[in-house]
This record gives structure tokens, C-alpha cells and sequence, in this order.
């Protein structure tokens, strides 16, 4: 659900900026000719857990969100400060930072026709949080007390306390805007439609296999210019997009190829011919999460972090990922201000006696037996058995290893029945914060059961810093406490490639660490 970022200097800066100004004209999204336009075909393995923005907190069903919802504010390529799409214009009102107004652009309208209205708005977000799907971007929301409509154009969201990360979250799929008159306001709505005001409409949707995409002719906002029509094939696992990427049969290729493809493309290698290689700067990581829940082998701390110190990250990321990830010893991956090594400061290499003193200390007999849990998009089944021969190795634990399906595995770990499970996490927006709250803050979105009101107190004096750099310090102090604590084990982070065939324009802007999927920006040479 989701950065790193490279800075353009001198000349390419002045280019960099009018491509964005580009971009953000504010103009009509005029609708291209769907009987003579063919449309781009793009494969992924991501999963889509719903349709509705009121139950997803996901990277999958977001990247088809942002193409189909509007949300007030989005991201530029290339920036990481928010800027309006279905705003004129968004501000803080106060200097506590616990009031924040948007103004509507004129004229706004859904694809089906209805008007869009800051009622529309008021009930996007109240809905998140009436419903509170155990999936859905509740979390992110924290800090919401509540939203009002002020007439037709104006919205005004009054925080429980103050929150410069504000804006940049209602950026992301927790801020996308539904027709009221089609959405119900207390349940999920279901069936295969969705009604949003985004650069594209839906044309058709079946659930695991496509997502037909037209240009939506009434849109108004920060994309300035018409897309083509887009075809989505979801796969259900890297080899078999592999198997129909090398037919061609579809024209790009997004998250994931199987790692041995990823390392053959992305090491400058160019066997196959007639194909382009986008490498995006992504802020996409791997964890192990610890559920904390009552009678979980894992509760005590001295497991957790037994477990930390016996994983070998190298040995993960270069037998199962062939060096396309690279390891991981913090929660705010590299490039993202505020990262450290906090884990390989306190656990600096794979050392099974420290393991073993830990568990001698704290009374614990081995080995402790536990339940690893995975699923598509969360892990590979080569990763779990990685993991599970690292710390079976050792003598100090028997690890059981299960993959589940993805609603399933996501319901799974909300109602604390796993002890321990895998997890991608892509950065919701350009911040720490993104990699923080949701994941060690009160209420995450892992339902792991830990809180610490050390962290906590942290997190919020980091929201209160209206410069974003002035939270560093304490994010770096958050990091020392989870390496300490180990809610979890980060094991590695990557970037993202994109393969298309080379008559196929716009892949580098297709994703860049801001959580967006910009189908949009596809076109044909």
C-alpha cells in the first residue's frame, strides 16, 4: 500500500520542473477514442482485496485506486510534496497544526456524471471511519477527529492532535473520494463497480485476472493529459507473468519477475532485445512481524530477539533474491530520511550463541516452537523456507512454515492468529512517517498487538514538525526502541523495475516510491 528519491541538479532541474508544471495544468482529461485506441496491457502479481477504498489498506488495490479515485491532493513525479488534484487548494488554518481546510475545484463531477461536492468528501472519510474494516486504511487516520462540509466546495478536517503528515496522507488511497449516492455509509459496498472521479473509469473488472481502464473524459485535476485505454492482468505468481511477458503477450510488466529474470535484466545483460528497463527508486521493504497476542511463543522479548540475531540477511538476499534486494537492518529503509542500522548495531551478525545466551537468560527452554505464515505478495515460499533452515539451523527453535491466501492471510494476521508473518511494505507517501505509524504506532495496521508509549510520545512530537527533516532525530530515536523491543525484523529492502517492450513510452514515471501507479503516463511510440 507506499521514498527514496534521486535529485536532479543544474540544467536537469529546470527540466524536471516544467515536466511537473506539465503535468499539473488543472486542464479536462479529454477521453481518447476507446474504438480506435488500442489499449496498453500491463501485468503485475499484486492482489486486489476490494474494490472499495473503505476496506483496503494494500499496495495492490491502491496502485488501481489511484487511477480510478481522486483523492484532494497527490504527488507529482519526480516531488514529494503533495500538490492539489481534486483541491484548488488545501492549507493548515492554525499554527497547532490540528486544523486543515481544502477548497474544492470548480466543476467537479464523477465519471458517472453526479456531482462531486465537499459532501462527497465529508462522507469518503467518515465512512473509514465508521467502518473500521480490520483491512482498511483506518490506521493511517489516526489522527482524525473529524470532517466537516462547508457548503459545496469547502472541507475542513479537525485533528485529535497535531499532525504535519497530514496532507501527505490523504494523498495516498485513504484519501480517495466516493459518490455518496452509491456507496453505503455504514458496510462495504460489493460487486465488481466503482464509482470514483480519477483519470480513468472502469471499464470491466474481474477479480485475479483484469481490470479494463478507459480515460474518464470528465476528469479534473492534476493530470493534465489523456492516457490511453490500459488492460490489467493480474497473475498469480512471477513465473507465469514471466511465461507470458517472454510471448509478449502483454506490453509491460510491474511487481514482480521471479528474482533470476529481475538480476538478468537489471544487471545491464540485454538478451532479449526490443525492450526497455525502467529502475524507479522505490521505498519497498520485507519484515518479519511478531504477533504479540496471549499464549504466542514469541511474547516474551527474549525470543524476538533471539530470532533477530540468528537471521542471516545476506544469505536471504543472495541465494533467494540473487542480490536484486539489498539487506535491511532498520525500519526506515536507506534514502529515506531518518533511516539507521539500529538492528545491525545490536545484532551485527547471524550469532547463534547470542541466541542462546538470550534464551538461557530469560528461563527459556529450546527450542521454542512457532508458526510462520505467508502469502503471495507477502513473501515467497522459498523466503519462508529460508528462514525457517536459518533459525532451525541454529538448534533453538522448529519453525512451521504455512502459505495462505491473501484475504485470508490478511484477516488472519488482524485477528492475531499467527505468531509470526511476512509482510511487504511499500511507502504510502515520501516520509518516515509512512514506515512508523502505521507499523509500531498505537493501533498499527498489523494488528500485532505491540505499543509502547515511548514511541508513541515519539511519533507524535515527530507529526508536530512542520519541516519534515526536524523529525529525523526522533525517528532515529523510534528505530533504537524497535531494535530493542523487535515488534518485528526488518530483512531487506529493493527497487522497483519496470519491463516493457520498447514501443511503449512513460515506464519511468509509472511508480516512484509515492505509492501512486501512474497507468496514465503509458503511451505508444
Amino acid at each position: 500500500m507506499r521514498g527514496i528519491r534521486r535529485r536532479t541538479r543544474g540544467g536537469a532541474a529546470v527540466v524536471a520542473t516544467a515536466l511537473i508544471w506539465a503535468g499539473l495544468s488543472g486542464c479536462s482529461l479529454v477521453s481518447s477514442d476507446d474504438g480506435e485506441a488500442r489499449p496498453v496491457t500491463v501485468g503485475t502479481t499484486d492482489t486486489v482485496t476490494t474494490l472499495d477504498p473503505a476496506g483496503a489498506y494494500d499496495a495492490g488495490s491502491w496502485a488501481l485506486f489511484g487511477n480510478l479515485y481522486q483523492s484532494l491532493l497527490t504527488f507529482a513525479p519526480g516531488t514529494t510534496t503533495p500538490v492539489p488534484d481534486a483541491a484548488d487548494n488545501c492549507r493548515f488554518t492554525d499554527e497547532a497544526l490540528r486544523t486543515y481546510t481544502c477548497r474544492l475545484r470548480e466543476g467537479l463531477t464523477f465519471a458517472n456524471g453526479h456531482d462531486l461536492t465537499a459532501r462527497d468528501v465529508k462522507f469518503s472519510f467518515d465512512r473509514i471511519l465508521r467502518i473500521r474494516s480490520d483491512q482498511g486504511p483506518g490506521p493511517l487516520l489516526s489522527t482524525l477527529k473529524s470532517v466537516a462540509a462547508d457548503g459545496p466546495g469547502t472541507v475542513t478536517f479537525r485533528l485529535r492532535s497535531p499532525d504535519a503528515t497530514f496532507p501527505f496522507k490523504i494523498a495516498t488511497g485513504a484519501g480517495s473520494i466516493v459518490d455518496s449516492s452509491l456507496y453505503p455509509a455504514d458496510r462495504l459496498r460489493s460487486g465488481d463497480a466503482a464509482d470514483g472521479s480519477g483519470p480513468y473509469r472502469l471499464k470491466s473488472y474481474a477479480a485475479g485476472a483484469t481490470a479494463e481502464l478507459t480515460p474518464n473524459g470528465r476528469y479534473r485535476g492534476a493530470v493534465g493529459k489523456a492516457g490511453l485505454p490500459v488492460t490489467v492482468r493480474y497473475f498469480g505468481d512471477p513465473a507465469k507473468m514471466s511465461a507470458v511477458w517472454k510471448r509478449r503477450d502483454v506490453d509491460v510488466v510491474s511487481r514482480q519477475l521471479p528474482p533470476a529474470d529481475t538480476a538478468r535484466l537489471s544487471s545491464g545483460s540485454r538478451a532479449e532485445h526490443g525492450l526497455r528497463v525502467a529502475e524507479n527508486a522505490s521505498a519497498n521493504i520485507r519484515i518479519l512481524a511478531f504477533g504479540l497476542h496471549d499464549g504466542s511463543p514469541v511474547k516474551n522479548v527474549a525470543v524476538r530477539r533471539a530470532v533477530a540475531a540468528a537471521i542471516d540477511r545476506t544469505g536471504l538476499t543472495r541465494d533467494v533474491h540473487l542480490r536484486t534486494v539489498e539487506p535491511l537492518y532498520s525500519l526506515i529503509p536507506q534514502g529515506v530520511s531518518g533511516h539507521t542500522t539500529s538492528f545491525y548495531d545490536r545484532y551485527p551478525k547471524p550469532d547463534p550463541e547470542i541466541s542462546r545466551d538470550l534464551l538461557r537468560a530469560a528461563g527459556i527452554t529450546a527450542p521454542v516452537r512457532f508458526r510462520l505464515a505467508y502469502s503471495k505478495g507477502a513473501a515467497t515460499g522459498e523466503e519462508a523456507a529460508m528462514l525457517k533452515r536459518q533459525l532451525e539451523a541454529t538448534g533453538l527453535f522448529e519453525v512451521e512454515t504455512r502459505y495462505v491466501e491473501w484475504k485470508e492471510f490478511q484477516k488472519g494476521y488482524a485477528q492475531g492468529a499467527y505468531d509470526a508473518f511476512c509482510l511487504s511494505w511499500i511507502a504510502d507517501y515520501p516520509d518516515a512517517d509512512t514506515f512508523v505509524s502505521p507499523l509500531v504506532g498505537p493501533g498499527n495496521t498489523l494488528h500485532s498487538g505491540y505499543a509502547d508509549d515511548r514511541v508513541t510520545r515519539l511519533i507524535r512530537e515527530a507529526q508536530r514538525s512542520n519541516r519534515r527533516e526536524g523529525g529525523t532525530e526522533l525517528y532515529r530515536t523510534i528505530q533504537k526502541i524497535v531494535a530493542d523491543e523487535v515488534p518485528l525484523v526488518p530483512l531487506w529492502q529493493k527497487k522497483e523495475y519496470v519491463i516493457s517492450k520498447d514501443s511503449v513510452s512513460g515506464t519511468q514515471y509509472l511508480s516512484d516510491g509515492t505509492g501512486l501507479w501512474r497507468l496514465w503516463r503509458l503511451g505508444r511510440i
